[in-house]
């Protein structure tokens, strides 16, 4: 008995790989004929596979996950899968669809059939609230630099599919800088708040002219920066240190910083932008 992976149980028992009693004893049933060692805890990837094999192999991962497999960060291991296939029925933590799929808009990512990354692009954009729609797209377009024209040339090609209005607006939002869903959320703050569109990650150049540090987001030409600060920067010492050093670095070269925090509220941070852009 030598499965380690995710397999068909059918299949398994058809080719003769281990008995219904082995079946039974040395594994967990995922999905109806989908089955994974008991003691194997799931990555993002094996959850997608698990899933596309309960399709039968016919359904081609999309959403999340398929951004996932593109290569964009910050997608959880639980996150639903969701399955371009014609079944109501889908198990839990899976989510089937039935949207019509061109076959220019399909490729294979470790033997999984998915949607390309300009397709992931425009289901993401369809599907999502606009703040959660641009924080996945910035991910996606940091790991795939996809150009925003040709994920907006799907929409009239898909004039009968829920959501596509509001693609064009999404798109014009994305920046392939944010390094975090919070550095996306902090920068449409801003946008929303009324300030220029913020430059992302603004090299801040060392003396021999090379860039030594990176901002997260603000306008170069009055030197404001604004940048979101993780729980590891206050809770890691040298990295506290490291953060010392590289302030002082900044201000010394003229940058005025406005640094948040989780818990800070938008109307405080807005406040704290005004006051050095006023300035």
């Amino acid at each position: 008995m030598g499965i380690d992976g995710i397999f068909v149980g059918s299949e398994a028992l058809a080719g003769g790989e281990l008995t219904a009693h082995e079946l039974r004893t040395y594994f967990r049933r995922l999905h109806p004929d989908v089955y994974a060692p008991k003691r194997m805890q799931l990555s993002l990837q094996q959850r997608t596979e698990a899933a596309w094999l309960w399709s039968r192999r016919e359904g081609v991962v999309s959403g999340i996950a398929a951004s996932a497999l593109h290569g964009a960060e910050f997608v959880g291991d639980e996150v639903p899968i969701e399955v371009n296939w014609p079944n109501h029925r889908a198990p839990k933590g899976v989510l089937t669809r039935n949207d019509t799929l061109l076959a220019a808009e399909t490729e294979l990512i470790a033997g999984i059939p998915v949607t390309t990354r300009e397709r992931t692009a425009f289901d993401l954009a369809r599907h999502f609230v606009l703040g959660q729609a641009v924080a996945r797209l910035d991910s996606l377009a940091r790991a795939t630099d996809f150009k925003a024209g040709e994920v907006l040339a799907l929409v009239p090609q898909h004039p009968h599919l829920k959501g596509t209005r509001g693609v064009d607006r999404v798109l014009n939002l994305i920046d392939a800088g944010a390094q975090s869903p919070k550095e996306t959320w902090l920068r449409l703050l801003l946008i929303d708040a009324g300030f220029p569109r913020p430059q992302t990650q603004i090299p801040v150049l060392s003396p021999s002219g090379y860039p030594r540090y990176y901002l997260d987001m603000g306008w170069p030409e009055i030197k404001v920066a604004v940048e979101y600060d993780g729980d590891h920067h206050r809770k890691d010492p040298e990295q506290f240190r490291k953060d010392i050093i590289r302030l002082e670095y900044i201000q010394s070269l003229g940058w005025r910083l406005v640094r948040v925090i989780a818990g800070d509220r938008r109307h405080q941070i807005v406040q704290r932008v005004n006051r050095l852009w006023t300035r």
